[in-house]
């Protein structure tokens, strides 16, 4: 399972929040969340936050996750686990701009947040974590 939060060139000049997806079709409920700075200004700052709804249109009041502060270009990844968060059926991210310099007025961030499903691990083929203890 993958979804776009927020599509790629997405021009973030102030607060964005993105669609909401659908993740009934997961199966492992683990994202790993990958935000991409593709163009900045300097003096500025980018706050994403995923946030998760039951029914794709109460958010409630926290993240479910907070992606750390950035201020430069480049590729942040998070994991995001939802196994004992059984109510959340909805997913989007939220992206917050913020600019202290002296030149342009308003923030510009260039940016994409992706989602894509951890897949499970397979089992190891006749090792149980009993035997794994050495002897």
């Amino acid at each position: 399972m993958e979804a776009e939060l927020i599509e790629a060139g997405t021009r973030v000049a102030g607060t964005l929040d993105g669609p909401a997806r659908e993740i009934r079709a997961s199966r492992t409920r683990t994202f790993m969340i990958t935000l991409h700075i593709t163009q900045q200004l300097e003096q500025e700052s980018l706050d994403v936050s995923i946030w998760g709804s039951p029914d794709g249109k109460a958010w409630g009041d926290m993240p479910l996750l907070k992606i750390p502060q950035r201020f430069y270009r480049g590729v942040t990844r998070q994991v995001l686990d939802l196994k004992f968060k059984p109510e959340v059926q909805y997913l989007r991210a939220r992206c917050e701009a913020t600019r202290w310099g002296r030149v342009a007025p308003t923030p510009l961030f260039v940016c994409r947040v992706h989602l894509e499903e951890i897949p499970a691990f397979p089992q190891a083929a006749g090792i149980s974590s009993a035997s794994s203890v050495a002897s």
